[in-house]
């Protein structure tokens, strides 16, 4: 690979959970960074103080839905990493404040790409989201599987990012272009948080520490530490060979072993689940149950309780030569790092 001395890279969403994360990285490994938030430079001292921050880092504004705000950004990068767009579960109007963010936001940098004369490699993050929404016990998830059940009224945050990661490889078959793409479908990424918001994974154990979460269901998880996650965009910018999607995961938990674990590591005075509900019959009643949830927690967990989530992170192994750091290493650093931003009290 050429020098990272003149190599410029733009991440947008900077101040993001996983975004944050590969600035740092980048700016360790010598990239010079255009980092794209909102607001000035002074809400973010998380990322300002990074190490080469003073000497690599530029952060800029930018709306991802005003078309053109890329443009002349661009024209200085050699690489893009797309990783702005919102995660919410449950919203009032799902195509104005999830798909239309989405999928305009991503044409939006792709055009800006297309006008760059420098521009070489985009490395979107995508999801899990958009290869499937629901667990299947007799199907192994690759990078060959789409998310087709999705939808505005069903889990429509995994319908905006299936729509933006299609919106994207369908902008990619113009034959005009000068740069090729590579796209990252992370699972449940947690670990910790260079920014004092919570990321909504991390709060995912922070909901089952808290007592929010009465009983074990039957569900699991397939988690990966956001610095792999981070290291997996730098690794497909940096590997010429790199193609395609990438199914970004490491290990599965269910939740009666991220309970047992929490309790095993001496988190056992929180408020975790007591009634193990992790059966045939307890999955019939949470699902009756789930209707009264909002909506979008309800249908999560129609969708995804008593199934396996089985996936194959075989391509991200091989071709990208990752190493992930132990899952339950990763969970202990999500939990310790909540401590630290006071999301969690100590007990």
């Amino acid at each position: 690979m050429e020098s990272t001395d003149l190599k410029t890279v733009c991440v947008t969403g900077a101040s993001g959970f996983i975004a944050a994360h590969a600035v740092e990285q980048l700016l360790q490994k010598g990239y010079r960074v255009i980092g794209t938030v909102r607001g000035d430079d002074s809400k973010y001292p998380y990322l300002t103080s990074l190490e080469g921050a003073s000497e690599r880092l530029t952060l800029a504004q930018a709306d991802l839905l005003t078309e053109g705000a890329f443009d002349e950004l661009l024209t200085e990068c050699d690489y893009v990493f797309h990783t702005a767009s919102p995660y919410i579960i449950d919203v009032k109007d799902p195509q104005r404040d999830l798909v239309d963010p989405a999928v305009k936001g991503t044409i939006h940098v792709l055009e800006a790409c297309k006008k760059s004369p420098r521009v070489k490699r985009v490395i979107l993050t995508s999801s899990i989201a958009a290869i499937t929404d629901e667990p299947d016990n007799h199907h192994v998830f690759t990078e060959a599987d789409w998310n087709q059940k999705s939808s505005l009224d069903r889990n429509p945050y995994y319908y905006s990012k299936t729509q933006a990661e299609r919106a994207a490889w369908t902008f990619m078959e113009d034959s005009e272009l000068g740069f090729d793409m590579v796209v990252i479908n992370p699972f449940i990424v947690i670990g910790p948080s260079h920014g004092p918001s919570l990321n909504t994974s991390n709060q995912i154990i922070r909901d089952i520490m808290k007592g929010l979460y009465p009983t074990i269901m039957t569900v699991n998880w397939g988690f990966v530490d956001v610095r792999d996650v981070a290291k997996s965009h730098i690794l497909a910018m940096e590997t010429p060979e790199a193609s395609g999607r990438y199914l970004c995961a490491n290990q599965s938990m269910t939740m009666t072993e991220l309970v047992q674990f929490l309790k095993d590591n001496g988190y056992q005075n929180y408020r975790l689940p007591m009634i193990n509900m992790a059966n045939h019959f307890g999955t019939k009643v949470m699902k009756l149950l789930s209707y009264t949830q909002p909506k979008g927690v309800g249908t999560y967990m129609r969708t995804n309780m008593g199934k396996k989530m089985q996936y194959d992170n075989s391509k991200i192994k091989k071709e990208l030569s990752i190493e992930f750091i132990p899952a339950k290493d990763s969970v202990l650093a999500a939990v310790e790092d909540m401590l630290k931003w006071k999301h969690l009290k100590a007990r």
